[in-house]
C-alpha cells in the first residue's frame, strides 16, 4: 500500500503562512501575514486529530475568549479564532522576540535589576488578569514571550479559570499545569485554584531566572509534590550567593508551601521585591485595590513612627528613618515585633508591621504547608489516574541536571549580630499529652501495687 502524505499548509483563513514558529503537542505556530491588510500574526494550528478531541478543542477556544478580554500591553492580545475548518487555529498578536524560557536556557541566571524588571511586567499582566476573575494556572518562563527590549508578554491561556463563573475545563480532583511552577495545593485540585496559586508560580519562575535552575530539580510529580509541601528546595541566594536579601525572601516567601504565608496580590509581590509600598500618583487620591494596573512602587521621605510595648507592658512611640528602624527591629531592641504598629503619619492610622512592605521581611517568613492540610492520600493528590499534566515543550533537561537538591537551611543570622530577627510564630506550641502520661501513671500504680502485695514478708 502506498504511503499516504500530508501536504503542507501554505496557507490558511485569510492568512498566509511564512514559516514555522515551534510546535508542541498542541499543535504548531507559525508566523503568518494577513492577506489583504499585511499584519504580521501568529497563528496557533491545531492539528486533525488533535481537533476530534472535545477537552482539547474547547481549552483552545477558552485561550482566545480569554485573551480576548484582556487588553493589557503585557498580555499576548488575541485576533481571531476559526474551528470551521479541519485545523481550528487560534491567530494571536506576533511577538518579535523569545520566550524567556529560551532566553534562560541559552543565557543561563538572569541579572537580578532586570530580572525584577521583567517580573514586575508579568505581574502587571497577571494582576489585569485576576482583576477580570481570570486565574492563569499555568504561569511559567515558556509562557512569557520578551520582545528586544525586554518588554514581557504574559502568553498561553489555555488553562485559564474564572474565579466566579463556569469558564474551567478542570474535573475535581484533578491537577492542572507543569509541576516544577505549580503551587502544591494545585495538584490535588486544581478547580479551586485562585490567585496564590499564580503567585507561588511567578515565585517558581523569578526563581529560575536568578538561579538559572529548574525549581526542585528533575524529579517525578510525587517527590516534587512532598518537597513542595515541605518547602525542601535549595533558596536561590546559595545558588547565586551576589542576590540580594531582599529578592531571595520574596522569592522563598511566594513559594511558600502554605498559601496563607504568599502575597495576597501581584501588588504585594512586587512590594516584597522592592521594599516599596505602591501608592496612589496623587497624594489626595488613595491606592484603589481595585485598580486594572499596578501603580509603581515610590520612595518617601517621610519619617516612621512606631508605637511598641516594653518588657513591663509599657506603650513607647518613637520615630525614626528606615533604615534606622529595620535595624533596631534586627538587633531587638523594640521588643517583640509581631506587636509593633507603624505609619508615616503621627496621627496614624497605625499598621502592623506585616503590612508595610519596608519591614515585612523582618516579621513574615516562608512557611511550609500546614499539617492539616498535608494530610492528604500522595496517590489521591499525585497519582497519574489523578492527575492531568500538560505536556511542555522545553523542560531544560540541561539544566534539571545541575541541579543539587538540599534541604532548606536553618535561618542565617544577621551579619554582626547574634540574634535572629524578630519573626510572627508560624507554629502553635504542642498540647500536652495526658493520654500518653495517664497510661504511663497507670502502669506505675499497677506496679508498685503488685510490689506491696506479693513482697515476701519477714
Amino acid at each position: 500500500m502506498p504511503e499516504v502524505t500530508t501536504r503542507p499548509l501554505q496557507g490558511i483563513g485569510n492568512y498566509d503562512l511564512l514559516n514555522k514558529i515551534a510546535e508542541g503537542g498542541m499543535g504548531a505556530v507559525y508566523k503568518g501575514r494577513h492577506r489583504e491588510s499585511g499584519q504580521i500574526v501568529a497563528i496557533k494550528i491545531i492539528p486533525p486529530a488533535t481537533a476530534k478531541n472535545p477537552v482539547l478543542l474547547q481549552r483552545f477556544k477558552t485561550e482566545y475568549e480569554a485573551a480576548k478580554q484582556l487588553d493589557h500591553p503585557n498580555i499576548v492580545k488575541a485576533i481571531e479564532y476559526d474551528a470551521s475548518g479541519p485545523n481550528p487555529f487560534l491567530v494571536m498578536e506576533f511577538v518579535d522576540g523569545e520566550s524567556l524560557g529560551n532566553l534562560i536556557e541559552r543565557e543561563g541566571p538572569i541579572p537580578e535589576d532586570l530580572a525584577v524588571r521583567i517580573i514586575a511586567q508579568v505581574c502587571q499582566g497577571l494582576h489585569r488578569a485576576h482583576k477580570q476573575k481570570l486565574i492563569h494556572r499555568d504561569v511559567k518562563p515558556d509562557n512569557v514571550m520578551l520582545t528586544s527590549d525586554y518588554t514581557a508578554k504574559l502568553t498561553d491561556l489555555g488553562l485559564v479559570k474564572e474565579v466566579d463563573g463556569d469558564l474551567n475545563l478542570t474535573k475535581t480532583g484533578r491537577g492542572l499545569g507543569t509541576p516544577h511552577f505549580m503551587a502544591p495545593e494545585q495538584f490535588r485540585n486544581a478547580k479551586h485554584a485562585d490567585v496564590r496559586c499564580d503567585i507561588y508560580s511567578i515565585g517558581a519562575t523569578l526563581y529560575m531566572m536568578v538561579t538559572g535552575e529548574v525549581p526542585f530539580g528533575k524529579v517525578g510529580p510525587l517527590d516534587c509534590w512532598m518537597k513542595k509541601i515541605r518547602n525542601d528546595f535549595t533558596p536561590p541566594r546559595e545558588l547565586k550567593p551576589d542576590l540580594s536579601d531582599r529578592v531571595d525572601w520574596a522569592i522563598r516567601r511566594a513559594m511558600s508551601g502554605d498559601p496563607d504565608q504568599r502575597p495576597a496580590t501581584c501588588r504585594e509581590f512586587v512590594e516584597d521585591l522592592t521594599g516599596l509600598t505602591i501608592r496612589a500618583k496623587a497624594p489626595q487620591q488613595a491606592v484603589n485595590p481595585n485598580a486594572q494596573t499596578i501603580e509603581t512602587p515610590t520612595t518617601s521621605n517621610l519619617p516612621w513612627y512606631l508605637v511598641y510595648k516594653d518588657d513591663t507592658g509599657e506603650t513607647h512611640t518613637v520615630k525614626g528613618t528606615t533604615d534606622g528602624i529595620r535595624k533596631a527591629l534586627k538587633e531587638g531592641l523594640l521588643g517583640d515585633a509581631v506587636n509593633i504598629r507603624a505609619c508615616q503619619s503621627k496621627q496614624g492610622p497605625f499598621k502592623y508591621l506585616k503590612d508595610h512592605p519596608e519591614f515585612r521581611d523582618l516579621v513574615i517568613s516562608p512557611a511550609p504547608m500546614e499539617q492539616q492540610k498535608k494530610n492528604v492520600d500522595p496517590n489521591a493528590a499525585v497519582g497519574t489516574a489523578q492527575m492531568e499534566i500538560v505536556p511542555r515543550d522545553n523542560m531544560y533537561e540541561s539544566d534539571a541536571e545541575r541541579v543539587s537538591m538540599k534541604r532548606m537551611p536553618q535561618p542565617m543570622l544577621y551579619p554582626g549580630n547574634n540574634t535572629l530577627p524578630p519573626q510572627i510564630p508560624l507554629t502553635t506550641p504542642k498540647k500536652f499529652d495526658w493520654a500518653f502520661w495517664g497510661i504511663i501513671g497507670a502502669v506505675v500504680i499497677a506496679t508498685l501495687t503488685t510490689l506491696v502485695v506479693f513482697w515476701p514478708k519477714k
